[in-house]
């Protein structure tokens, strides 16, 4: 039986066009692995595994571990602020000036 991972996974490799293969490819693990996660009720792949796969899907790991109904686009936002908590002042002021000359267009 799948789990919410592997839905999410074959709905985005289906998304971008993508066998098995290709995917398993992109990753570097083989084809019958991927089927297991798409699949499979497995134990979760480790985190190295798990960011390639969101690399490979550019997706998030937030995105494909996410246990509640969650859209990509939320999972990828809450992923951006918790990498925004972690920056210095500098770097937060000077992602606040990009977003002011942004929104003045």
């Amino acid at each position: 039986m799948p789990t919410p991972l592997g839905d999410r996974v074959r709905e985005l490799r289906l998304k971008q066009g993508l066998t098995l293969e290709a995917l398993a490819d992109r990753v570097g693990s083989s084809k019958s692995y991927m089927w297991e996660i798409e699949n499979k009720d497995v134990a979760r792949p480790s985190a190295e595994k798990l960011h390639q796969i969101a690399l490979a899907l550019e997706t998030t790991a937030e995105y494909l571990l996410a246990t509640e109904a969650v859209t990509e686009a939320d999972a990828t936002d809450n992923a951006f602020f918790r990498k925004y908590q972690q920056m210095d002042e500098k770097s937060k002021n000077r992602l606040r000036d990009m977003l002011k000359i942004l929104d003045e267009k």
